[in-house]
């Protein structure tokens, strides 16, 4: 895409960008992500399915009304989600599928523009890197010593991006004024809720396809900055750690960051910004990383185990097989996340998911009480093997064994 694109810069700045958004080959693959993403409707109620099944009329009517710049995005619906091991909610914004499909293929326009000057240390929402990316570079500092460490939340980053601030740094780089206008158009685009529409005076909802980019290009003055000052930053998203040798060091860094988040108009949480050690521990991107060791944090744990006990609740009607294969698959996913944690975790874990299984098989014969002592015997661990269950021990073997190879 940088390649099409590169006729049209000018004096450091890319002009003549929309006829690549509208372009109808973009607008296809645009689609075809926001259908592998599904999603739900967004206010006008049309599903992906229902977009899906009248898609050249209404790729074509997406593709005159960007050219002709009749194209206007409609509200937003707000829903507000639970944040996991919290009684705080997220909020989060679902675009109709047609406005997700031209989001999207204008990040696919602006991302490569941008994209090659992001800072190394920045992770989230980028071509080819990954939470698993951002926690082997924590890995690595802390081995090198880097043993104090800035745990720095920002308090509703998404919901606080200042307007004006970001639309200037989209002008650096971008001249091409239905480009401007169309990024400003989604900034302002209505939010509706309970109590009815409004216009957002800043932010950037989650749940549209462009926030992810348009965060990381309003962040990327604090990742140079961080990295032109010697600090070790590893930031996925808005969620970010700065490693040190020292406690001054990290004393310097938190002020460096609270200084340029102030002057970004953003706010560090007061409560959740502070210096932590790795002997202490620290929390990041849902793992837990204590002396050396790296197990899932315990909010993470408690959402995986309320979950697996709806799976597994003793009156649960189902085949042991259903149960079983219902289980497997939030195991299967969360292992694949989780793998690199402490052999612990999964030994644990393992233990007690077979617990729940044998109470559900002891109260089938209307015994009370959990599947202990005796019942290991009558239901030994080999049985649930036998049956398909998914063993987080054996897995994390069986791949310590493959990296030792």
């Amino acid at each position: 895409m940088l390649a099409t694109l590169e006729n049209g810069v000018r004096g450091g700045k890319w002009h003549s960008l929309i006829d690549k958004v509208y372009a109808k080959e973009t607008l296809v693959a645009a689609y075809r992500q926001v259908a592998a993403n599904e999603g739900a409707a967004g206010v006008d109620h049309v599903t992906i399915d229902a977009f899906g099944g009248r898609l050249d009329e209404n790729l074509e009517h997406l593709h005159r009304t960007l050219k002709d710049e009749s194209y206007r995005p409609q509200a937003i619906r707000r829903v507000h989600i639970p944040k996991p091991g919290s009684r705080e909610k997220r909020p989060l914004g679902i675009p109709t599928v047609r406005d997700r499909v031209a989001q999207t293929a204008l990040k696919q326009v602006l991302e490569p523009i941008f994209e090659r000057d992001f800072a190394e240390q920045s992770y989230g929402f980028r071509p080819g890197r990954s939470c698993k990316n951002a926690l082997r570079r924590v890995d690595e500092l802390l081995k090198a010593g880097y043993s104090y460490i800035v745990d720095a939340d920002l308090k509703s980053y998404f919901d606080t991006i200042q307007h004006d601030r970001l639309m200037a740094l989209i002008r650096e780089k971008v001249s091409d004024r239905r480009i401007l206008a169309l990024v400003e158009r989604y900034l302002k685009q209505g939010v509706m809720e309970d109590q009815g529409v409004y216009e957002p005076e800043e932010g950037s909802p989650q749940g549209a396809p462009i926030s992810p980019l348009l965060s990381n290009v309003y962040l990327d003055g604090l990742d140079h900055l961080m990295a032109e000052s010697g600090f070790e930053m590893v930031r996925y998203a808005d969620d970010f750690v700065v490693l040190c040798r020292s406690r001054a060091e990290a004393e310097e860094a938190l002020a460096v960051v609270r200084e340029w988040v102030a002057e970004a108009g953003l706010q560090l949480h007061p409560e959740k910004t502070c210096i932590r050690t790795q002997r202490a521990g620290f929390d990041f991107l849902g793992y837990h990383f204590k002396a050396g060791k790296r197990r899932p944090r315990e909010k993470s744990l408690g959402k995986l185990k309320d979950t697996i006990r709806t799976k597994t609740r003793r009156n649960n009607g189902n085949s042991l097989n259903y149960i079983i294969t219902d289980v497997n698959r939030t195991l299967i996913g969360w292992y694949a996340y989780y793998k690199h944690s402490h052999r612990y975790t999964f030994r644990d874990l393992d233990k007690w998911i077979r617990r729940r299984l044998r109470t559900i098989l002891r109260h089938r014969e209307h015994r009370k009480g959990l599947g202990l002592g005796f019942d290991n015997q009558r239901w030994p661990n080999a049985f649930f093997a036998c049956n398909g269950l998914f063993s987080l021990m054996t897995a994390y073997e069986r791949d310590r064994q493959s990296s030792t190879r």
